[in-house]
């Protein structure tokens, strides 16, 4: 089979676990998927959602890899519950705070390294989460060398975080001066973690600090719209995001 250009859908893949270098030196189990072929092609970090390192999580970070990416998604629980199915990792997850910023940037920063690494890699990576993930996929843009950034729906960018709220976030407005990378942002005006006021205000900051990015609000959609087995999800918001999701992946992860 011929080797697939860079951000072109291929139908050949593969899939496995394996092991990367985290935060402190750590060794924390991964999910990979690569299309067939070894043509040169950027690479995706999938920043899991806070139910975790689940079944809907891995497909998405195959379909990267259909879309002729390598792809890999970190567990963030390896150390709380390592080996243990994903509610039950999540639930210790949350019971502790959720995953320190620290550490998940550190993570992050292994996944990455991990995909500039493969012989296929042409040097680019992008990072995307969902959720909580969203959050970190923006933290991650302000700290590690990434090329691109997608926020789906991440809570706490902006805005004030509820008292006796379950997990330890700030918002990331001090963050944001550092943003290394363009940011492409995909909201529901249903939402309410975060509101539309709540994206508003990232938009204005992120215009008044110069930064690159691209936001996009979908009528009707709430939180979760990606998500095929969930209430909210909607059909229309994630056939569109995933498009203009292809399009800012092929615009900043390709050679120049």
């Amino acid at each position: 089979m011929s080797d697939s250009l860079p951000g072109s859908p291929t139908g050949s893949l593969s899939a496995t676990t394996v092991s990367l270098t985290g935060h402190g030196g750590d060794e924390i189990e991964a999910y990979l998927a690569r299309p067939e072929g070894g043509a040169r092609r950027g690479g995706v970090v999938v920043i899991h959602h806070m139910p975790g390192y689940d079944r809907s999580t891995k497909e998405m970070v195959r379909r990267f890899a259909e879309m002729g990416y390598d792809a890999v998604c970190p567990n963030l629980y390896s150390r709380e519950a390592p080996g243990a199915a994903p509610d039950d990792a999540a639930a210790v997850a949350r019971a502790q705070g959720g995953v320190p910023d620290e550490r998940l940037v550190g993570d992050a920063a292994g996944a990455a390294a991990y995909l500039r690494a493969l012989p296929t890699s042409n040097g680019k990576v992008a990072v995307i989460g969902h959720c909580s993930g969203g959050r970190q996929a923006v933290l991650v843009g302000c700290t590690v060398d990434v090329d691109a950034v997608v926020d789906c729906y991440g809570a706490f960018v902006t805005g004030t975080v509820p008292e006796g709220f379950p997990l330890k976030v700030t918002n990331l407005v001090d963050r944001l001066p550092d943003l290394k990378a363009p940011v492409l942002g995909l909201f529901g005006e249903e939402d309410t973690h975060p509101s539309p006021e709540q994206v508003a205000e990232l938009g204005s900051q992120l215009t008044e600090l110069d930064k690159a990015f691209e936001i996009h609000n979908y009528p009707g959609a709430g939180h979760g719209f990606f998500a095929v087995d969930r209430p909210n999800y909607n059909v229309a918001a994630v056939a569109d995001g995933w498009e203009r999701i292809g399009e800012f992946f092929g615009q900043h992860l390709t050679e120049a």
